[in-house]
């Protein structure tokens, strides 16, 4: 039974394919694609289906333009060029890649008025306007606003087509002129006019189609903001399908047609009468489906081992307990025994480290730097007893007593000491000094040496 119920689960890739597809083709937003980007890999191929890229600066998507719409391309598409395209999105189940199935190509700037667009367009993208939060429309209406035209054809196909699916609901007209100078400021009013009376569930905003020019009171500023600002979820239904306004950005939905539109707006009447008798017929099955499971689950319980033997409850549990015992009781011993291992290391630094042995250590210490000290102060004192007997030795060298000892001696007049004849005259009287004494003489002659010149 398990192996049957997992084969179930596993998809073939074809299905898992096509069922990617069909999310692509089904998907409303995915069906209408209005795309600008530059052409890449384009290669020309005459008179047949064209294959190629479009991109920008961050991304890229395969485009394939079948022979049928490339026929009436009017320009000749080139490689790089910036193009807006429309057409719908879908998978290829060959490759199983997305891809863009266009449908129309022009090129990228088409005059003043789309420049115009463009920009305003980035602006009110920008602040947000165009990705805010839509209002969810009422599914069952009261009453219903309509700002169009009170002669053109939009009232009377929204007026019909409620009628035919809604008849209950009440359609009121605020007339408003839709196309020329004036029609800008006359659609805000109505829309002011809608929102202040306060009592509508629905607000349609609505013409019929027309060129770039004819449209434009749609994608004017003061109109995006009113339509932004009104607290009616508002349904715009301007132009034709192809054709897409700031006012379709900005309403909470946009439908292709004023007919779209009023079928937003209302459910069928018949289709909910319908579907409350299926919904209510579902409701009883589900009600008696749930109660025959819940009978079935309350009999499987009763039958459960939790009931029939409870002490099967606590087996696993048990089990664990015993586990974890013998954990703790290993972890508790490995703790004691580091716990042990510490003690003994500690015990044994306290051993080594008591102030008994420091004592005798520092004692040691202080022992032999007093020798040190002793032996260095004796060889100081040497040092010193040595260099004063040379000191000693080397005055007496030097000494003058020592010199006049050898039989020289040196002559004085007035205390001062003769340097050279030219201090001295004849018959002068000088001292002449000895090493045990002095003597008076008399100089008798004065010879000066030759050398000298005189």
């Amino acid at each position: 039974m398990e192996q049957g119920i997992m084969a179930t689960e596993y998809l073939t890739v074809t299905a898992l394919t096509s069922y990617i597809k069909r999310k692509f083709d089904v998907d409303p937003y995915l069906q209408r694609i209005y795309l600008v980007g530059e052409i890449s890999n384009f290669r020309p191929r005459p008179n047949s289906h064209q294959y190629f890229s479009l991109k920008d600066d961050h991304a890229k998507i395969n485009a394939i333009m079948f022979k049928s719409a490339f026929s009436k391309v009017k320009f000749r598409p080139e490689e790089g060029m910036k193009v807006l395209v429309t057409g719908r999105i879908s998978v290829y189940p060959g490759n199983g890649g997305y891809q863009i199935y266009i449908d129309s190509m022009q090129p990228d700037g088409v005059g003043a008025l789309y420049q115009a667009y463009e920009q305003l367009k980035q602006k009110l993208s920008a602040e947000g306007l165009f990705t805010a939060p839509k209002q969810a429309l009422v599914k069952f209406p009261k009453r219903i606003a309509v700002v169009t035209s009170p002669s053109g054809a939009v009232i009377r196909d929204i007026i019909t087509t409620v009628q035919r699916r809604y008849p209950i609901a009440q359609i009121v007209l605020y007339p408003a002129v839709v196309q020329g100078n004036e029609a800008a400021g006359d659609i805000v009013r109505q829309i002011e006019r809608v929102n202040q009376d306060e009592t509508f569930d629905t607000l349609i905003i609505g013409r019929g189609g027309g060129s770039i020019e004819d449209l434009w009171p749609f994608n004017e500023e003061t109109v995006a903001r009113a339509i932004f600002n009104s607290t009616i979820p508002v349904i715009s239904s301007v132009g034709h399908e192809t054709d897409t306004t700031i006012a379709d950005l900005v309403a909470d939905v946009r439908a292709a047609t004023p007919t779209a539109a009023a079928e937003l707006a209302t459910p069928v009447l018949s289709d909910e009468l319908l579907s409350i008798q299926k919904q209510q017929l579902r409701l009883n099955v589900a009600v008696k489906n749930r109660i025959d499971r819940n009978r079935q689950l309350v009999q499987h319980l009763t039958q459960s081992y939790v009931f029939t033997d409870p002490s099967r409850l606590y087996e696993g549990y048990i089990q664990n307990i015993d586990q974890l015992k013998l954990r703790l009781t290993g972890a508790q011993r490995g703790i004691l025994n580091n716990f042990e291992q510490r003690l003994i290391s500690t015990n044994n630094q306290l051993k080594t480290n008591t102030p008994k042995n420091r004592i005798e250590l520092l004692k040691q210490a202080v022992s032999h730097s007093k020798e040190s000290l002793v032996r260095n102060m004796q060889q100081n004192l040497m040092n010193d007893e040595s260099m004063v007997r040379d000191l000693i030795t080397g005055l007496d060298h030097l000494s003058p007593l020592k010199v006049m000892g050898r039989g020289f001696t040196y002559v004085t007049k007035d205390d001062h000491v003769i340097k050279s004849t030219a201090d001295l005259s004849e018959q002068e009287v000088v001292s002449m000094h000895f090493k045990d004494g002095t003597a008076e003489a008399v100089v008798q002659n004065i010879e000066k040496d030759k050398k000298d010149g005189k």
